[in-house]
């Protein structure tokens, strides 16, 4: 691979295959990965299967929204040239550090995790029982990051808070066994960090949502996309202003509109005079931002051989990098390790 300064900053971030991806995922992460963050760093991208495991799920879907995720990483322009692309299954490291970061998180801060009390109360709501995982996931996503020496994390605001305690047990496994780990800070895009639900812009778009009405997946055929667009849900009232705490729906359809045109979403407001006419540009931008993503997806699963060796060299390239930081962990607390 052409990446040989080890001086460079460094980037980690991951998709969880829990379902479809959507123009949330693209607009808030992978289109800048792909434009800038590749370019400017060393950078890993990873499907995190693991994460996956948290809660109820059909094996078989895993695997295959794995597949089709990491597919979608390349067909939005990740280079394997440029960055590496692999599954965090297909590397140990993650699982090893991972015990040693709940060995060094409290179970107050883990508790503590937003995620975890909205997702354990789903759970519950739904007669299911809470997997002992959902309450450790960000031990392993710390492990994730603290593994490369990862210098930043383009995450979406929902994640901030694991990115604050990643960074907490860092400083803390620092402290207590000696300097092992870098310290990350997160990254945020300036526009459309998070990207709403069509049908609920009070909620993020996500892609295991059980109502699909207001999510935009990337393989949706234009006409299925420009269908949930139209029918997006508004705000009372007619006039096309940004306000997002007062008028979220018109504000979400701006924002996207903006993400797909480089605009500001302030002035495009500006430019219209119904939610019709803004509800028709943001359709057509989406389908036209997502047209080459889906043409190069279907080109990729034609070669699943081609995917698959990029998946192995890329998790071959992770293991030699993640490995002597992982043994130094195990060496720094106590443990004789493997070598």
């Amino acid at each position: 691979m052409a990446m040989t300064a080890s001086a460079r900053t460094r980037i980690f971030s991951g998709v969880q295959p829990t379902g479809h991806l959507t123009l949330g995922n693209y607009l808030g992460a992978m289109r800048r990965w792909a434009e800038e963050d590749q370019h400017r760093a060393e950078a890993l991208f990873c499907v995190v299967d693991l994460h996956a495991l948290t809660v109820e799920h059909d094996p078989a879907r895993v695997r295959r929204l794995s597949r089709q995720a990491a597919t979608l990483l390349l067909a939005a322009g990740l280079d394997p040239e440029l960055c590496t692309v692999f599954v965090q299954s297909q590397v140990d490291e993650h699982l090893r550090l991972s015990y040693l970061m709940e060995c060094t998180a409290s179970d107050g801060e883990m508790r503590r995790m937003i995620q975890y009390k909205e997702k354990a109360a789903r759970e519950q709501a739904r007669g299911g029982s809470v997997r002992l995982s959902l309450l450790t996931y960000p031990a392993l996503m710390a492990a994730d990051i603290l593994a490369y020496g990862t210098h930043e994390v383009p995450v979406g605001e929902d994640q901030a808070q694991h990115v604050e305690l990643t960074r907490d047990l860092a400083v803390r496994f620092n402290q207590r066994y000696g300097a092992t780990f870098v310290v990350p800070k997160a990254t945020h895009p300036a526009v459309a960090a998070r990207v709403m639900d069509l049908q609920e812009p009070t909620s993020k778009m996500g892609k295991s949502h059980a109502r699909t009405a207001g999510t935009v997946y990337l393989l949706d055929e234009p006409e299925v996309v420009r269908k949930k667009v139209m029918r997006a849900v508004t705000d009372a009232g007619s006039e096309v202003v940004y306000e997002r705490g007062e008028r979220p729906g018109v504000a979400n359809l701006l924002d996207v509109l903006a993400a797909c045109s480089g605009g500001d979403p302030e002035r495009l407001a500006e430019g219209y005079s119904s939610y019709g006419a803004l509800k028709k540009d943001t359709a057509e931008a989406v389908v036209e931002m997502l047209r080459p993503v889906r043409g190069r997806h279907a080109e990729l699963a034609a070669e699943p051989a081609y995917v698959d060796a990029v998946l192995r060299a890329g998790a071959e390239r992770a293991r030699g990098l993640a490995g002597p930081r992982v043994d130094a962990a195990f060496r720094a607390m106590g443990l004789l390790g493997s070598g």
